[in-house]
């Protein structure tokens, strides 16, 4: 019989505020979770009134980690320092590695009223903290959907399927998007070994736990994982990834292995060393 990962425990996320008064939803980050190795952050955001989100997140600073930030609905536009400028519209996502640092905006643009979507924060790894910042946009119309009976699967990064998906993470990630039509089953694969969740945005699934809209499952490390969708409506982003197993230091935007070079990212972010 195939090994299934079970969920381990539910997680309620906290409500935030970020950037210029950005209205959102912190799942991992929190104190319920603080991280799930390699992820460091998710935050969902979504709101039908254009004052929880519109005033965006203005120039910031990052380094040490990847940015993934997936728009369900809504229209993005980033730029940073570099001159790098970007616009990502319904369905897309933007890759972003701030890798020795970056300073960049994030502004959303409603799209008939509505804004939803994540931002996942990515760690890296101790050797790739320090390189060349990265841009990587994805248009919708770029990400692989695979057809169910009863749904379908679009293909962010890593595997589905034998479909595989346009993100290009420094580390081992496996991020899906989720979308069961009718009460019916699925079956995903996932790398042994790596750390994996999902998250319920709309519908509710059962495993061997039930999983209501906005809950984030932590799931076993070995074996696919086996849901079942109750409802007519159920979606679900599923999110695994190669565990890095280093020291995480974190000072607000900086992720890094120390505290001294957070410190020290602090002081070169001051000096104008960002670009």
């Amino acid at each position: 019989m195939e090994n299934n990962r079970k969920i381990k425990y539910l997680v309620q996320g906290v409500q935030t505020s970020d950037g210029a008064g950005v209205n959102l939803n912190r799942i991992i980050g929190s104190p319920e979770l603080n991280m799930l190795d390699p992820f460091l952050l998710l935050d969902e955001f979504g709101s039908d009134n254009p004052n929880d989100y519109i005033a965006g997140f203005p120039p910031h600073p990052h380094r040490g980690f990847e940015t993934v930030t997936y728009m369900i609905n809504g229209k993005f536009t980033h730029k940073d320092t570099a001159g790098n400028e970007g616009h990502l519209s319904d369905g897309g996502v933007q890759w972003m590695t701030a890798g020795k640092g970056v300073i960049h905006s994030e502004m959303p643009e409603q799209t008939e009223g509505l804004v939803r979507g994540f931002q996942l924060w990515l760690n890296l790894p101790k050797e790739k903290k320090m390189i060349e910042p990265a841009y990587h946009d994805i248009q919708a119309d770029e990400i692989p959907i695979v057809h169910l009976q009863d749904g379908q699967v679009k293909i962010i990064s890593g595997e589905y399927n034998s479909t595989v998906g346009p993100g290009k993470p420094h580390t081992g990630v496996l991020y899906l998007d989720v979308h069961l039509d009718k009460k019916s089953n699925i079956s995903i694969p996932v790398e042994n070994g790596w750390n994996a969740f999902i998250y319920v945005y709309e519908g509710e699934i059962s495993a061997n736990i039930d999983v209501m809209k906005g809950t984030l499952a932590v799931l076993e490390a070995d074996g696919s994982f086996e849901c079942e969708s109750t409802n007519d409506n159920t979606k679900f982003i599923l999110v695994a990834g190669d565990p890095i197993r280093e020291p995480v230091a974190r000072g607000g935007p900086f992720v890094m292995n120390t505290k001294g070079e957070v410190l020290q990212a602090f002081d070169d972010y001051q000096s104008g060393k960002f670009g």
